[in-house]
């Protein structure tokens, strides 16, 4: 059975279990298949290909999080139905590389496979009237998008990136239309799941660094680039566990009935989207970077090193707004100035942008650290108390 603690609100809280763990494993191989799709074709279309296959492969990550946060994960249909779906993800995952190409159909029948898994699992293992008939609700949309995907494998080019636009716009607006409720969401774990998920993706990052050098020799300039790249990872890391995710989870617990799941969809299983996609950019511009450092890097790897911090910042801009009802101004300066700071870090040589982006990143935790020390501290009490 699921391990199950008492929160100081009452509320029953359920722990993540180990199958959960090791069924992240399978969206970790997925986040570096992602990376090496954009790597291997490093032009705006394959930045584009790469933010589509991420978007699908974010939302059915999610989808898991809301069923494991229902039900017991370890345990009968739920444990059955999470490893076949692993089996299932990782066919998609190896087709990644080809899911605008010879292998687009791989790819398309698998991910419909992990969709409708999701959705089987969930109806028939809820132990809630309210969740089965929740999950029945979204079902039409959230199966039907996915399936659209195996009718855009038999096209290519335009035709097929606007397909897989359709079905994720259909996908992300499907419980938007349909809404939420009838689910009941367990704060710590949901937060917890979400946590790890980004502690993943931020491993990625380190990943890149030892792809991006790929069998090159380690010169004096790749150290200092796989320094600054693990700098950056670091100050991702503490820009969003110092506080925001304490915060975040606050406000989840805070809230209830409807509002807390309406919270839960739009603060964690869209808004946190978007600093996993800032994580995978970024991750692409460090191995970029790591395997040329002493040339300035293209215009895509430099986007992509630039605005996947700018993106990773906006993600934390929005998650506030929706969260707390305030803007972060400093978070949304320093994205700004990243974007900026495009045109230069296609100029210099690429270990100079990459320690551009490292010193904005390291600039922003330091100021915060110091500028709200005191509210930081009452903040952090407040979450361990």
């Amino acid at each position: 059975m699921r391990p199950v603690e008492r929160s100081v609100d009452g509320e029953s809280e359920q722990k993540v279990t180990p199958l959960e763990l090791f069924f992240d494993l399978v969206f970790v191989f997925a986040f570096t298949q992602v990376t090496a799709l954009m790597s291997e074709n490093p032009t705006w279309e394959g930045l584009g290909q790469g933010m589509l296959v991420l978007a699908a492969v974010w939302w059915a990550w999610g989808g898991y999080a809301w069923l494991t946060n229902s039900l017991r994960s370890d345990d009968g249909v739920a444990r059955f139905g999470l490893l076949s779906a692993m089996a299932a993800m990782l066919i998609a995952a190896l087709a990644v590389p080809g899911a605008f190409g010879e292998d687009a159909l791989i790819f398309a029948i698998a991910y419909f496979a992990v969709r409708a898994l999701h959705i089987a699992v969930y109806t028939y293992g809820a132990p809630e009237l309210d969740s089965r008939a929740a999950i029945v609700n979204l079902a039409p949309g959230l199966l039907g998008a996915p399936a659209l995907l195996i009718l855009a494998a038999f096209f290519d080019g335009p035709a097929q990136a606007g397909i897989w636009i359709v079905v994720l716009v259909f996908d992300y607006a499907t419980p938007y239309v349909r809404d939420v409720s009838g689910f009941r969401v367990s704060p710590s774990h949901f937060a917890e799941r979400f946590n790890l998920i980004v502690i993943i993706a931020l491993g990625e990052s380190i990943v890149a660094i030892g792809a991006g050098l790929e069998g090159g020799e380690l010169t004096a300039g790749v150290v200092l680039a796989a320094l600054a790249g693990m700098a950056l990872a670091g100050a991702q890391w503490w820009s969003y566990f110092d506080v925001v995710a304490l915060v975040a989870e606050r406000k989840l617990r805070e809230a209830q009935g409807i509002a807390r799941n309406r919270l839960a969809r739009d603060s964690w299983g869209v808004m946190h989207g978007l600093l996993i996609a800032g994580i995978i950019l970024t991750a692409l511009g460090v191995k970029k970077t790591i395997g040329d450092v002493d040339e300035p890097l293209k215009l895509v790897p430099a986007a992509a090193l630039c605005g996947g911090v700018a993106v990773y910042l906006l993600g934390h801009v929005a998650i506030r707004l929706r969260s707390v009802r305030s803007l972060n101004r400093q978070r949304l300066v320093a994205a700004i100035v990243a974007l900026a700071l495009i045109p230069l870090a296609v100029e210099v040589d690429a270990l100079v942008a990459l320690a551009m982006m490292t010193a904005l990143m390291v600039a922003l935790v330091a100021y915060e650290a110091l500028r709200f020390r005191e509210r930081r501290a009452e903040l952090r009490a407040a979450a361990h108390a």
